[in-house]
């Protein structure tokens, strides 16, 4: 049985990707052309699935290299479990960071203090500001239900 092999345009149109990423991510090593059509690429069918596999990445915030290197010679994948485990660790530290900061603005939205700067949870935000460089809202769930 023959393979089956799809051009630049045919990839792009069943992957959703453009085929300016799909020439990027050859360039990248991520995939690879098996061949040529006159001035088009052309792909093996399971170029299909390693791209799911690299969006799946991205989705999940690993860079380019670090999702290169989730495939053996050949393009199959060999996934390091521990580097989902550590990435699965920093994700739940940014939800942890994003849910504190939504829960920051939604206080400051709804506060009854007559001005931000005289919320005593507000003021706290700005004090640890500095220290944290902005990157953590240092308040609980508890604190911000009301006001002081």
């Amino acid at each position: 049985m023959a393979a089956i092999h799809m051009d630049i345009a045919e990839v792009a149109q069943q992957s959703g990707v453009p085929a300016s990423k799909l020439r990027f991510y050859e360039e990248k090593g991520l995939i690879a052309s098996t061949g040529r059509r006159g001035l088009r690429r052309l792909f093996d069918a399971g170029v299909l699935e390693r791209l799911a596999l690299i969006a799946v990445g991205r989705s999940a915030g690993f860079s380019l290299e670090e999702i290169g290197h989730m495939f053996a010679p050949g393009g199959v994948p060999r996934i390091d479990r521990q580097m989902l485990a550590a990435k699965a660790d920093e994700l739940d530290r940014t939800i942890r960071k994003l849910t504190a900061m939504r829960d920051g603005l939604r206080h400051a939205a709804a506060c009854p203090a007559p001005s931000h700067m005289e919320c005593p949870t507000f003021q706290r935000i700005m004090r640890a500001a500095p220290r944290t460089g902005g990157r953590k809202a240092p308040t609980t769930r508890r604190s911000l239900d009301r006001c002081g």
